[in-house]
């Protein structure tokens, strides 16, 4: 057990994707009651006074289930609320992204699919490697889909998404 999995495991105990403190923090944090606040970007954030700050709740229970803490913890399901352990798993920066939901910017309305107007096509692109790749120029759209899928399940692998719109 890691010294910060300990400090974790004395404050919070984790439910179905939710903590809870485990010792009295003042009239508002009581034994038993929920611990963190929703925040507007989606993730549920905890305060820990001696800690220094907020952290996010999904951290926290990554772990106390795992024993350390990764740079990242990507949700699986790309729900930032959803903190169920089985909805979490440690990531790269890159991966995190590569599990990103499509932006709300995308005008195709397909993950990694554009418009070019210099060739009046659809194009494919995603980053592979800290780097953009292209994947070629397509007049059917539905075509450039199936080419955009099948470049993340291959350079994304576990980690590819398909595109909810965030």
């Amino acid at each position: 057990m890691s010294e910060l999995q300990d400090k974790y495991l004395s404050l919070f105990a984790y439910q179905d994707g939710q903590l809870f403190w485990r010792v009295n923090r003042g009239s508002q944090l009581c034994k038993g009651k929920p611990a963190g606040t929703p925040v507007q970007n989606g993730y549920t954030k905890v305060r820990i006074r001696e800690m220094g700050g907020s952290i996010g709740a999904h951290r926290i229970i990554f772990c106390m289930e795992h024993g350390y803490l990764p740079d990242y913890v990507d949700h699986i399901n790309g729900n930032k609320s959803d903190n169920r352990i089985e909805n979490l798993r440690a990531a790269t920066k890159a991966e995190n992204c590569q599990n990103a939901k499509m932006p709300t910017t995308n005008t195709s309305g397909i993950k990694n699919v554009f418009w070019n107007k210099l060739r009046n096509k659809w194009a494919v692109a995603l980053t592979v490697k800290n780097a953009r790749k292209f994947f070629g120029l397509f007049d059917d759209i539905e075509l450039a889909e199936l080419v955009a899928q099948e470049a993340r399940n291959k350079y994304h692998g576990k980690f590819a998404n398909h595109g909810v719109t965030a």
